[in-house]
């Protein structure tokens, strides 16, 4: 039997939530693909589809590496909860900054709450102390 697990209970509050918001975001990411239709990014459809499918895996590889303890888990769950504001960063670039921050304001709203859980202080200092 193998000692891999989905979701660990074990670890703080800030990384347990973490990894159930990691799981959600690349579950509805690559749902999110079947609706793409007109996104583009960089003036391609074809790289807004691979940077949502990049970012989607991401979340998922990152919750399960957080789950067993991994400092690569933790490592790519930032590099993911960091994808959303790249891709902002350039609808800013593009459209404004007015229409950025106004496009999808609860999915904003959750990509700070995940960011915010995997930096705050507590995990920051539990993956440093315990993930190998």
């Amino acid at each position: 039997m193998t000692d891999r697990i989905w979701i660990n209970n074990r670890v703080p509050q800030t990384l347990y939530i973490a990894q159930l918001l990691l799981y959600i975001r690349g579950v509805l990411g690559l749902l999110s693909l079947t609706a793409l239709g007109r996104a583009e990014l960089f003036g391609s459809a074809t790289i807004a589809a691979a940077v949502i499918l990049l970012a989607s895996v991401g979340a998922a590889a990152a919750a399960y590496g957080i789950a067993n303890s991994f400092k690569w888990g933790w490592r790519l769950g930032v590099a993911a909860a960091c994808m959303p504001f790249v891709i902002r960063l350039e609808w800013a670039i593009d459209y404004g900054i007015g229409d950025a921050l106004s496009f999808q304001p609860i999915s904003l709203l959750f990509d700070l709450a995940v960011l915010g859980l995997l930096l705050h202080q507590q995990s920051a200092q539990h993956q440093r102390i315990y993930f190998r």
